[in-house]
């Protein structure tokens, strides 16, 4: 599994609240702590780049009704033979008027989920 694929597959264990599988896949992430995270709806992935041992993605939820946006750039390393996610750099990102809603409904994020 390269760091990409990795990546995807926690985003999808997010969804699904797999803390058991979040753990294992981490460094320093304990089910404890997991488990504290806020309730967050997520919504969809971007993969913006991935290299080495890199990837960069947006992460869009939802939370009290309203659209939030996740964007980082996470950093992998191998540990006996597999990946496993490290750590992350959080960049203060916003959704912009113009692009598609994240909520799935075909309009643009200022006529949908801004209001």
């Amino acid at each position: 599994m390269t760091p990409k694929e990795l990546m995807i597959s926690r985003y999808e264990a997010f969804v699904a609240k797999d803390w058991d599988y979040l753990a294992k896949t981490s460094t320093s992430q304990s089910i404890e702590e997991l488990q504290m995270m806020p309730e967050l709806e997520w919504l969809k992935l971007e993969v913006l780049n991935a290299y080495d041992n890199i990837v960069e993605f947006k992460a869009y939820y939802r939370e009290n009704g309203k659209i939030g946006l996740l964007h980082e750039k996470s950093h992998f390393i191998k540990e006996n033979g597999s990946w496993k996610y490290a750590d992350g750099e959080l960049f203060s990102s916003k959704i912009e008027r113009n692009e598609p809603c994240p909520c799935g409904s075909g309009k643009k994020f200022k006529k949908c989920c801004a209001k």
